[in-house]
């Protein structure tokens, strides 16, 4: 076949077909770039292109009617994508996502995808793996020590390739044997991809025996999965109740349903990520791929990978993982679905939750949400019939809940520089005389909150920061909880020079320890906090020798008040249960519930009848006495009434607006005129600026502005209107947080 022609000067050159590709930087969309004729891209595709003199990765993006790219654009400036990345197309689902979080956050789209793709190394192919197989048979003149049939014995036990260190390990010699034994040819080289496939769920595996309640539960949200339809359904169900043993059911339904579906499982701790691996393994007969910012590089790698592929089906992570690349996500779980750990507090600001519960009604498929103190706005929802609801009242086997007691600190006050009163002391003395074990709680991490001077006043802060330094005795630190700076503590102050002049105020969970190991030298006493359990590993240890006796008081913050169970736990003692009363957050009440009601659902969840003592200055406060009473529902309405009297969410909605920046002037002078552009809108409040109440950070300058909107109005479109025009220094960061959670 002849050549076709080459063109003639004066003849019009055919026009290339365009591509918009959307790189994984903070960039408002697509740039558009030319299909080289060696390449057939569509959407989803990864490839690399050139911006600016660098060479990046991004991905084919769709336009708005479905194709990839404008044609009215100058074709002299267009530049050809460089390569086609050997990768799992992104599938339109995910590339929606991106959008529609992009739009709902007002934040760019490019910084949504990096979230999908992370760094990008995960795209490049790992190096093989050496793995061994028992050779078809030993060579003749091999000569076999017992060491040499330990291992023979281990790898004709394995139905896939592993590494000398892993066979030596399982057999229980060193890899120096494996290596030569493969040296002689009984074992059998093979390449393998390091980034092994998750095992395939045990479809077959049956779960525990569900009471009635659970399986009425279990069968009502299997009907959605079964109709492969949207439904929002909430888990209502006390403490020890067997919520997780309901979703899993639900999990198994739908792996069964398609041979490709994948199942996503949010948690809102990584410290309970470990401990709920073993669970869903023990469930399914095989390890869920997990997700969660412990994981080194390779694992990271590895469960991005086998997701994009779909060979990872079941993935259990925190609320990253909504970000990871399914191919064929069928229903999403959303554990202890209050929590607001879900809310994402730095880079993009989303709430996990809301996002899951967007990521399923656009996809077509059900979601879960679990909680035994569920949020207002889910509550709200539920009542007014947008999400299904399935009741669990009562504990599993039997089990009752807890009493609980208040402690009027007023009438009962501990020791000077003591901080437990004599009526929980003498409760410990007798959960520990029966053999039980008591947990002591406080929500504040560290020895002290505050360290100042005696002599000068002077209050320990980071610097260039009005946050307080909180003193760790353990490390002897003064550690910065919100910047990460840290110093050892000093013996003279720092502003006066006066020699031991620096005091500790008020309690954290280490001098609480400090405390009980003085009342009770003899006992085993652990804290449980993020700053003694400082990965999952450590978490899981703990966790083992409460519960198998080994620690006989736990002293601990929130960590210890999600999900975990301890059989011989009866006695929690709430240290000071008005801590999170205090300060400005429209949520305190709500949050304040649901963390005590949590920590005392610890308390008695198997055959020991579990009590709850609260200490408290102020019992007559409604989150207190109703805590007590154990009327959570009328808790939850004078909630209500008071959220939609304001026309707060989920009755309204909030934005927040932060300015910052080094300059002091530029910020101020941009909320000056920001102030000043404010457009008028029916339904639409805008608060401030005003000084944030940490208003020095990090070194930067923070002013807050806060606008309420009313239920039927767009927020996102009244903040399109009013940030596009106004320009400000460029020195000054606008941060804009939609549904804001924290008011700092």
């Amino acid at each position: 076949m002849s050549a076709e022609p080459a063109a003639l000067p004066g003849m019009e050159q055919p026009a290339p077909r365009l591509v918009r590709v959307l790189v994984p930087l903070p960039l408002a969309g697509p740039y558009t770039y030319a299909e080289p004729d060696d390449l057939e891209l569509a959407p989803g595709d990864y490839v690399t292109v050139p911006l600016g003199p660098r060479h990046v990765r991004g991905v084919v993006w769709p336009d708005a009617a479905g194709g990839t790219a404008d044609a009215e654009i100058d074709l002299k400036k267009v530049k050809p994508v460089l390569e086609r990345l050997d990768a799992p197309r992104l599938s339109v689902e995910v590339m929606n996502f991106v959008d529609w979080v992009s739009a709902y956050t007002l934040f760019p789209q490019g910084a949504v995808l990096r979230m999908v793709m992370r760094s990008g190394s995960q795209l490049d192919p790992p190096r093989p793996q050496t793995g061994y197989l028992a050779a078809p048979r030993v060579p003749e003149g091999v000569k076999m020590t017992p060491q040499r049939e330990k291992v023979l014995a281990t790898v004709r036990g394995l139905n896939f390739p592993e590494t000398p260190a892993e066979i030596a390990r399982r057999a229980g010699v060193s890899d120096g044997v494996v290596r030569a034994l493969a040296d002689a040819g009984a074992l059998e080289k093979i390449e393998t991809d390091p980034d092994a496939p998750f095992e395939a769920p045990n479809l077959g595996r049956r779960g525990k025996t569900l009471s009635p309640e659970q399986a009425d539960a279990a069968d009502k949200i299997r009907r959605h999965i079964e109709a492969r339809e949207y439904a929002c359904t909430l888990i209502d169900g006390v403490t020890g109740s067997g919520k997780t043993e309901v979703y899993l059911e639900a999990a198994a339904a739908a792996l069964k349903q398609d041979p490709g579906a994948q199942v996503l499982v949010m948690l809102p701790e990584i410290a309970l990520t470990l401990p709920f691996l073993k669970r869903l393994e023990e469930r399914f007969g095989a390890a869920p791929a997990p997700w969660h910012s412990d994981l080194g590089q390779a694992g990271r790698r590895r469960t991005w990978r086998r997701v994009a592929d779909g060979s990872a089906r079941l993935v259990v992570g925190a609320r990253s993982a909504l970000f990871l690349p399914f191919r064929n996500l069928k229903l999403i779980i959303v554990d202890e679905e209050h929590d607001p750990a879900y809310k994402q507090q730095d880079g993009v600001l989303y709430q996990a939750r809301d996002m899951a519960i967007l990521r399923a009604a656009h996809g077509g498929f059900p979601i879960v949400l679990a909680s035994a103190t569920p949020s207002l706005e889910t509550a709200v929802n539920a009542q007014g019939g947008r999400y299904e609801t399935v009741q669990l009242p009562s504990r599993f086997g039997g089990a009752s809940m807890p009493d609980i007691g208040l402690i009027d600190m007023r009438e009962n006050p501990p020791e000077k520089q003591e901080w437990l009163s004599s009526v929980l002391i003498r409760a410990v003395n007798d959960t520990l005389a029966r053999g039980e074990q008591a947990m002591l709680f406080l929500n504040r991490r560290g020895y002290a909150p505050l360290t100042i001077c005696r002599k000068c006043g002077e209050r320990m802060t980071a610097p260039d920061s009005d946050t307080w330094l909180v003193e760790h005795r353990f490390s002897n630190r003064l550690v910065c909880h919100h910047t990460g700076y840290s110093i050892p503590r000093p013996d003279t102050c720092p502003h006066c020079g006066a020699h031991d002049s620096l005091a500790a105020c008020g309690p954290g969970v280490e001098r609480i320890a400090e405390e009980a190991a003085r009342l009770w030298p003899e006992k085993q006493i652990a804290i449980f906090s993020s700053d003694t359990v400082m990965n999952p590993a450590a978490g899981q240890e703990l966790l083992a020798r409460m519960k198998d006796g080994g620690i006989d008081i736990l002293v601990a913050t929130q960590v210890a008040a999600k999900g975990h169970h301890f059989p011989n736990l009866t006695l929690v003692g709430v240290v000071d249960a008005d801590l999170g009363l205090v300060g400005g957050d429209l949520r305190a009440g709500e949050r304040t519930w649901q963390l005590l009601s949590q920590v005392i659902g610890r308390a008695g969840r198997e055959e020991k009848p579990g009590r709850a003592l609260l200490q408290s200055y102020q019992p007559e406060h409604p989150v207190i006495a109703g805590l007590a009473s154990g009327d959570r529902d009328a808790f939850m309405e004078a909630e209500r009434d008071g959220r939609e009297m304001l026309g707060f969410p989920p009755f309204g909605r909030l934005a927040a607006l932060v300015l910052s920046g080094e300059n002091e002037q530029h910020v101020n002078s941009a909320a000056r005129m920001l102030a000043a552009q404010v457009p008028h809108g029916q339904g639409i409040e805008v608060w401030g600026p005003a000084p944030a109440p940490l208003y020095r950070l990090r070194g930067s300058y923070r002013v807050r502005f806060l606008i309420k909107a009313a239920r039927d109005v767009s927020i996102q479109n009244f903040l399109r209107a009013w940030l596009t025009d106004v320009k400000i220094h460029s020195s000054v960061r606008r941060t804009v947080d939609i549904d804001p959670y924290s008011f700092m």
